[in-house]
């Protein structure tokens, strides 16, 4: 693609779609984007046991909707193939809105700028690499553009806000539920000599080795697997018990309440338990799971209507 393009928006009934859709196709037109309140719904059904909150807004914005989307350049050559697209759809007002390939490509990235956190951590995203950084401060390099998370967040923050804390220079760090592997990378940033990550979605692997290759960070020092601790105990014994100075579990409260059952194992007997991602009204209930499974919490720091923990084994 290249120069101006128009996005072409069809409000459709949800009972119409398949109708719609195949006119379009037939007319021609192959790259089609259907949105549905359905699909999103279904999403939030199926995926929920990873999250605590769903943004409310999101959810209105979707009620009722069913729409299709399509690109056609902004030109008169483009807006005749728009009319032979929509041939046969002329109950359907189209929506245009003008855009550039320039804007697709790069137009999210304003909204990506250096944070510092902590005392010591400064996240950068990987194309301001080379720009200044603050004095005293320890840059760790991420590609916002892959998935699983960049450090914004004010879950992460905490994590990362109680990791520089405890971090000791040699120790061992294992992140469950390691998403984009930040909270390891950083480890090794702040001196780790290994980290490990652990993650359900084995695409995260792949996100967490490219961010760590932005930091310099080669599988020598990062390993990540693919499961759930929960309920594989060969992958239990991969990751080998009593051995992590710190475990981190940046995750919500309904995995890390179970989890706090596991993370003692994996851990040195003077070895700190980090957990955040948890909403307003469930610290209360990952509080008393902690201490039931024998950590002392000894530090809580909340931001935002979120909450993070440090704990210590008793």
């Amino acid at each position: 693609m290249s120069g101006q393009w128009l996005e072409v928006t069809l409000p459709v009934p949800a009972e119409r779609l398949d109708r719609v859709c195949d006119i379009l196709t037939a007319n021609g037109m192959s790259g089609l984007v259907v949105e549905e309140e359905g699909d999103l719904l279904r999403f939030l059904e199926r995926e929920r046991q990873y999250w605590d909150y769903v943004d409310e807004e999101l959810i209105a914005r979707m009620k009722g909707v069913s729409r299709v989307k399509f690109y056609v350049p902004d030109s008169e050559d483009g807006r005749r193939q728009l009319q032979q697209y929509l041939a046969g759809l002329e109950e359907y007002e189209p929506q245009t809105a003008s855009l550039r390939e320039e804007d697709w490509a790069t137009s999210w990235q304003k909204y990506y700028r250096p944070i510092s956190v902590g005392e010591r951590l400064y996240i950068v995203p990987n194309w301001m690499r080379g720009e200044a950084v603050p004095q005293g401060r320890t840059p760790l390099f991420l590609d916002p553009g892959l998935t699983f998370g960049t450090g914004a967040h004010p879950t992460t923050q905490l994590c990362l806000e109680l990791l520089e804390e405890v971090s000791r220079p040699g120790e061992q760090v294992l992140d469950l539920g390691c998403g984009s592997g930040i909270l390891a990378i950083a480890a090794l940033c702040l001196g780790a000599s290994r980290a490990v990550g652990v993650d359900i979605d084995p695409k995260a692997a792949d996100a967490a080795f490219d961010n760590a290759a932005l930091n310099g960070v080669g599988p020598d020092r990062l390993s990540v697997y693919a499961g759930d601790v929960l309920a594989d105990e060969k992958l239990v014994a991969k990751l080998g018990t009593g051995r992590y100075q710190v475990v981190l579990a940046n995750i919500v409260a309904d995995v890390i309440v179970p989890l706090s059952a596991k993370a003692g194992e994996f851990m040195t007997p003077d070895g700190a338990f980090l957990t955040s991602g948890i909403i307003d009204g469930r610290q209360d209930e990952v509080r008393a799971a902690l201490e039931a499974n024998g950590f002392t919490v000894v530090r809580h720091l909340e931001r935002g209507g979120w909450h993070a923990f440090q704990a210590q084994r008793a």
